[in-house]
């Protein structure tokens, strides 16, 4: 919420959710008027207004993220506000059923070219880093304001009822009050996206041969992305899984609470256990396991959700299902949240757009697929039961497909958990360190950037240093590079002390201490100043060699260390991470002169530290890069100069001079 761009828009998202809300509960209302008292009329018009509003995303969605990476962004969102205002504010003098159906469609057509437009755009409106919180904050306001919605919705009719006393067109139509309501809370987001100056389009001016793709193209290009794309592929088959598993129980818990026993009263409060679980896994479950990899986060939240709601099938007591629905909502909600947050953080900004209306439109056609299917399916086999001794097992069709649903989106999560998983190290190492880890760190909030590059002995990192940055002062860019340990003054003594092969007892604590005490001193004294001035700072070391060394090698408690240098720096972070990699053997190899104390520690050591330095990357792919060190120096500059334009491009370009950008075009970080 520090971010002005994103608060605005949050605040944009906030009001129209609502209105989203408000005219779901005020069009169906409306819907049951218009028929009059017989329930068949009554319930067919409220189930033609639901049809209506699910049409689009069958007809249109393939065509809305191709619209928002064409044409601007913040225009369309604007666009789309304002014709939601004007057709929820005519519906009131059109009192017609068949006109409810087209405005209800028409109306979710608007929200489906909006939804993909604000989704591409939240990526560029803060760091990467900031990302994951923003979208569990936008998702739990999404569903958060339904129930005031609701209260809403109820205050507006008990005011008609009484302004139709005194004015007697509220009387005779009692809804219209929550509708003008509805349609001012889509002209105040207008009115708020259209300040918002930095949302825009994508870049799609030219493509191959320099020509402008067609709308065709696009369309087609959007296609080979979702299918040819492991990471998206993995993400969309999780989520419709999920989604077809929300959709059976939905449409089976009615049904589902009578076989256990309970009425209505049990109904609502399994529906209630659902989304207070969707909202506890979209706010906590990612902070559970900070430190754990988002690609493998997702699959396995899909698998847990499946095996949680294959439990709630087959539990025969009440409790003990909602306790199981309380499982199933939680991990979807982990799921939904990083699955959102990888689609952001990890699509190029041209194809955002389509992939987010894809996404968005698939699910809706899987919910509503699921819920024709499912109650088919279960009324299909009906009640049956088997007897095995003197237990009694349940087989009815609402048992079974409830259970097959739950298979069915834990294979999804396998499926999703090998297309995304990047196999860095071991999982079962992986989980144990994100649960022990709680770094705290913070993205730095100076103009300038931090690059650190990592990795073992014998790597190359000085090499690295040097070449990037006389490429980066090629372009016009300040840079920085500095080291650790042993860059300033006091630093140097830390460092003679640290890496001396007569330095005898020193405990692993100690040396954590002393490493510690030299990164607060060069956070202090080198890094904040250059990068409050504006400049490139490129550090050879920084927290993750305590956390590999100190915490991997000396096999110290990893939260701790991390507390340690969070403490010594401030909570500042690297913008980006590039770790070299090379087998212990390799780096080892390489060292020339006399090895120093940590140098002459034995292969398991380094081995460990290895270790620890890949699970690191692998937990924050979004911050950090693993870079093959050994190629030749030359190819290794070549693979992070296209790593630091991937994550960096275009802040770097944004502090070069003019002169660099007219003169050297040929700069691949500019570029």
């Amino acid at each position: 919420m520090s971010y002005p761009a994103f608060r605005k828009l949050w605040l944009a998202l906030s009001v129209s959710s609502f209105g989203d809300w408000l005219g779901l509960l005020a069009t169906t209302a409306i819907a049951a008027e218009l028929t009059g008292d017989q329930v068949s009329k009554s319930s067919f018009a409220i189930g033609g207004v639901l049809i209506f509003r699910l049409l689009p995303a069958l007809i249109l969605g393939p065509f809305a993220g191709v619209v928002a990476d064409r044409f601007d962004r913040r225009r369309l969102m604007v666009f789309c506000d304002l014709s939601r205002f004007v057709l929820f504010a005519s519906i009131p003098f059109v009192p017609r059923v068949s006109y409810l159906f087209f405005a209800s469609f028409v109306i979710e057509s608007f929200s489906l070219f909006w939804i993909p437009a604000k989704e591409a755009s939240v990526p560029n409106l803060l760091p990467a880093a900031r990302l994951e919180s923003a979208n569990q904050l936008s998702l739990i306001t999404t569903y958060g304001t339904a129930p005031i919605a609701s209260a809403v919705f109820a205050g507006l009719a008990v005011l008609s009822r009484a302004l139709g006393s005194v004015v007697p067109f509220f009387a005779s139509n009692p809804t219209d009050l929550a509708l003008y309501f509805n349609a001012s809370t889509f002209l105040f987001s207008a009115f708020t996206v259209w300040r918002l100056r930095e949302i825009r389009g994508a870049d799609r001016s030219t493509g191959e041969g320099g020509r402008r793709p067609s709308f065709l193209d696009d369309l087609r290009e959007g296609g080979r992305f979702l299918t040819s794309t492991p990471l998206v592929r993995g993400l969309v088959i999780g989520i419709l899984g999920a989604c077809a598993a929300a959709g059976a129980v939905v449409g089976l818990g009615r049904v589902f609470a009578r076989i256990q026993g309970g009425g209505d009263a049990a109904y609502g409060i399994m529906f209630g256990t659902v989304i207070g679980g969707l909202a506890l896994g979209m706010g906590l479950g990612p902070r559970l396991l900070r430190g754990f990899s988002r690609r493998r986060m997702f699959g396995l939240s899909i698998v847990a959700a499946g095996f949680s709601l294959c439990l709630m099938a087959l539990t025969p007591n009440l409790i003990l299902a909602l306790i199981a629905t309380l499982g199933v909502g939680g991990f979807a909600g982990v799921a939904w949240v990083v699955g959102y947050t990888l689609l952001g953080a990890e699509v190029e900004d041209e194809v955002r757009g389509r992939t987010f209306a894809a996404v968005q439109s698939l699910m809706r056609i899987d919910l509503l697929l699921s819920l024709a299917v499912a109650p088919f399916v279960a009324g299909a086999i009906g009640e049956n039961s088997a007897v095995v001794g003197d237990v009694r097992f349940r087989l009815d069709g609402v048992t079974i497909v409830l259970f097959a649903a739950g298979l069915i989106a834990a294979g999804v999560g396998v499926f999703s958990f090998r297309q995304m998983d990047e196999g860095t190290v071991p999982l079962r190492q992986e989980l144990a360190d994100a649960v022990r880890r709680r770094t705290g760190l913070r993205p730095p909030t100076a103009p300038g950037v931090f690059v650190v590059f990592e990795g073992g002995e014998g790597v190359g990192k000085s090499t690295q240093v040097d070449l990037l940055a006389s490429r980066l002062r090629d372009d016009g860019c300040d840079v920085v590079t500095t080291f650790e340990p042993g860059a300033t003054p006091l630093g140097a003594k830390v460092r003679a002390l640290l890496l001396d092969t007569k330095t005898h007892g020193l405990t692993a604590r100690a040396e954590a201490l002393l490493y510690a005490a030299d990164r607060a001193q060069h956070v202090s004294g080198v890094v904040r100043p250059a990068l409050e001035r504006g400049a490139v700072v490129l550090s050879d070391r920084y927290v993750d060699s305590s956390l590999a060394y100190q915490g991997g090698g000396r096999v110290l408690e990893t939260d701790q260390v991390a507390e340690l240098s969070t403490w010594a720096t401030g909570g500042l972070v690297p913008d980006l991470t590039v770790v070299l990699d090379v087998s212990p053997e390799i780096g080892l190899a390489r060292l020339q002169g006399k090895p120093d104390r940590i140098e002459r520690e034995s292969v398991e050591f380094h081995e460990r530290v290895r270790h620890a330095f890949l699970s690191l990357a692998g937990a924050s792919p979004t911050r950090y890069v693993v870079v093959d060190a050994t190629q030749s120096p030359d190819a290794v500059h070549l693979d992070v100069v296209d790593a630091v334009r991937d994550r960096l491009g275009e802040r770097l370009s944004a502090m070069t001079s003019p002169a660099h950008h007219a003169v050297d075009v040929d700069s691949a970080v500019v570029r």
